[in-house]
């Protein structure tokens, strides 16, 4: 099969096009013969040595949409042929993918194009965990997306508006991207230069419930000094450096105990390793929201395999809005 490869870690210009040898399924997995591979930033990470990078080569790719090729021992309620959607974790820029059974998702009954389903394993659930299970987003509250036009944020702004938030905020590094954003369920969006002070302006002060962030510093820190009583501030990556880089927090801990503030995390690939039932039917809910038309992937641009390079370049440069996909045949 041809498949993109990392055999050393670099820039863009290290990904190769190669043949290997048709993955074979385990007990518990399936392997999808791959319509569709989704381009996500952690690919990025993961290209130049972080984000847990295994041993080289690697395929990279997190997710994908296409057919079952095979069934592994033991797998039940798949059959061969069926369209799919699945979370791979690794190994989605390629001709043949394998993912494991329980984040393989039917799309028999559902009005979802296969470029729809490529993007969706991984932006839509992670968003809607974010706001339904980490933050516990209750109705009326204000929410603060950073990176509004990217993939997470122009699901997030959505679930946001569908969970019945109040004032819906987004950030963005541009005023075209502001456009974008906007008709992705934000009452208002800022640049990052100046997000602190008209985010307090709209706010009378207040700040806000909930800020899913994943930029890194000084965002992070801004944000933080953002929350209201009992706000939430989620961090799910860090696309400015490393996620390990501390945060400025208050000299004294007694000032952030009396400030009643909660920072969490969230990890899509960690929490599919230590509850793997609770990732499968968060995407189960997701994938009806889509069906149901309670929210759109926007699908920007789809580039056939040999341009995954092109791809993360795009993604580095900050120059793409909602979903990137390569297409593999």
């Amino acid at each position: 099969m041809r498949a993109v490869v990392i055999p050393e870690f670099g820039g863009p210009e290290v990904l190769k096009v190669r043949e290997m040898p048709d993955p074979q399924p385990g007990p518990g997995q399936v392997a999808i013969r791959v319509a569709y591979a989704g381009v996500n930033y952690a690919e990025t990470m993961e290209r130049r040595g972080g984000h847990d990078a295994g041993d080289l080569p690697i395929i990279p790719g997190l997710e994908v949409s296409g057919h079952i090729a095979a069934l592994g021992e033991g797998v039940q309620g798949l059959r061969v042929g069926q369209p799919v959607a699945a979370f791979t974790y690794v190994g989605g820029y390629a001709e043949i993918a394998l993912a494991q059974a329980a984040f393989t998702f039917p799309l028999d009954g559902y009005d979802i194009d296969l470029t729809t389903a490529a993007g969706f394993p991984i932006i839509v659930p992670t968003a809607y965990d974010m706001l339904v299970r980490t933050a516990r987003l209750q109705q009326g509250e204000t929410v603060l997306v950073h990176a509004a036009s990217g993939g997470v944020g122009s699901i997030a702004g959505q679930i946001a508006r569908h969970l019945g938030a109040g004032q819906v905020i987004g950030t963005v590094s541009n005023p075209n991207k502001a456009a974008y954003a906007r008709a992705f369920g934000y009452d208002h969006v800022f640049l990052y230069d100046e997000f602190l002070q008209d985010v307090r302006d709209i706010t009378n002060g207040r700040g806000v419930d909930v800020v899913l962030e994943a930029l890194g510093e000084p965002i992070r820190s801004q944000s933080l000094s953002l929350l209201a009583p009992f706000g939430r501030l989620v961090v799910f990556g860090s696309t400015g450096g490393s996620v390990d880089k501390p945060f400025t927090l208050p000299e004294n801990p007694g000032e952030f105990l009396r400030e009643n503030k909660a920072i969490m995390g969230y990890s899509i690939g960690k929490l599919a390793q230590s509850a793997p039932h609770l990732v499968a039917q968060t995407a189960r809910d997701a994938l009806t929201l889509i069906a149901n038309k309670h929210i759109r992937i926007d699908i920007t641009d789809v580039l056939p395999l040999e341009q995954a390079a092109e791809a993360h370049r795009r993604l580095e440069s900050r120059a793409t809005t909602g979903k990137l996909l390569l297409r593999i045949q």
